[in-house]
C-alpha cells in the first residue's frame, strides 16, 4: 500500500496532525510573538494549519514543504480558504531538498519528521542554519517517558535508542548554540484522541470502501497500532514541542 495512502486515510479527521489539543496549539502560536512581516518555514507543514494561525495571528509570510500528494492539497485549500494564497507559499517535495539561505527565516519548524533530517539532532542542525541571529527554531519529537519494553519495540518503527528521553530532546540545542526556551507537552488525553481518530477514520474509510484493494493490509495495520498503543505505547511514549532560540 502506498504510505502517503494510509497516512491521507488515517488522518482524515485531523487539524494537526500530532497529539497536541486546540489549546495547547494555541497556546503555541500565542507564545511565538514574531515580529510584523517576519517569514515563517515549516518543512513538513502537513495541511499547513500552524502555517495559517501564525500568519494570521502575527501577520508573517510562511514557506511550507510538503512530500505528501495528499497533504499538499489539503495544504493547498486551507491556505486559500483563509485568504492567505498572498501570503504563504506552498512546495511540494522533500523537506531535505529544500534550500534554504542561510540566516533567512525568523522561524523555522518541523513538527512531527524529524525523521526527514535523520533524527532529532539533524533536524535542529538543518534548521539552526536557516534561521537569522535571533530567531526560533521549534520541532515537535517522541521521546521515551520510561524504558520501552520489548514488545512495544517489535510492534512499532522505534529501536531502544531511536528515541532520547524529554530532557535529552530539550537539551539537544545545547551544542548548536540554541537556548532552549519552553516545552509543551502532550498528556494521555492527547495521544487517545491522536490515535482514536486514526482508528476511527480508518473504519469508516474501510466501512464505505468495502472494495479497497489496500483493505485487509489496512485493517491489519490499524489493528497492529492500536493494540501495541493500548498495551504499550500509551504508558511509553511521549511528545512534545520544544520552542529554541537562536543565539
Amino acid at each position: 500500500m502506498d504510505i502517503w495512502k494510509y497516512f491521507a486515510i488515517g488522518h482524515a479527521d485531523h487539524h494537526f496532525m500530532n497529539p497536541l489539543s486546540e489549546a495547547k496549539f494555541d497556546e503555541l502560536v500565542e507564545m511565538l510573538r514574531l515580529p510584523a512581516g517576519a517569514r515563517v518555514l515549516d518543512i513538513g507543514c502537513g495541511k499547513a494549519p500552524l502555517l495559517v494561525a501564525i500568519a494570521r495571528r502575527w501577520d508573517c509570510t510562511g514557506v511550507g514543504v510538503e512530500l505528501s500528494p495528499h497533504f499538499i492539497e489539503d495544504a493547498r485549500g486551507n491556505v486559500e480558504n483563509a485568504g492567505l494564497s498572498q501570503r504563504i507559499e506552498l512546495v511540494h517535495q522533500g523537506g531535505a531538498d529544500y534550500a534554504a539561505a542561510p540566516g533567512s527565516f525568523d522561524l523555522a519548524c518541523c513538527v512531527g519528521a524529524s525523521w526527514i533530517y535523520g533524527g532529532h539532532a539533524g533536524a535542529l542542525a538543518a534548521l539552526s542554519q536557516m534561521v537569522a541571529p535571533g530567531g526560533l527554531v521549534l520541532v515537535g519529537e517522541p521521546y521515551w517517558r520510561k524504558p520501552p519494553s520489548q514488545g512495544y519495540l517489535d510492534g512499532s518503527e522505534f529501536e531502544r535508542d531511536s528515541l532520547g528521553t524529554h530532557a535529552d530532546n530539550a537539551a539537544a540545542g545545547d551544542v548548536l548554540g540554541l537556548t532552549h526556551l519552553h516545552s509543551i507537552v502532550s498528556n494521555e488525553d492527547d495521544w487517545d484522541r491522536y490515535e482514536g481518530y486514526q482508528w476511527n477514520a480508518t473504519g469508516r474509510h474501510l466501512r464505505d470502501h468495502p472494495d479497497d484493494r489496500d483493505a485487509e493490509e489496512l485493517r491489519a495495520l490499524m489493528d497492529q497500532y492500536r493494540r501495541s498503543y493500548l498495551r504499550w505505547g500509551r504508558d511509553e511514549l511521549g511528545w512534545a514541542l520544544y520552542l529554541f532560540l537562536k543565539q
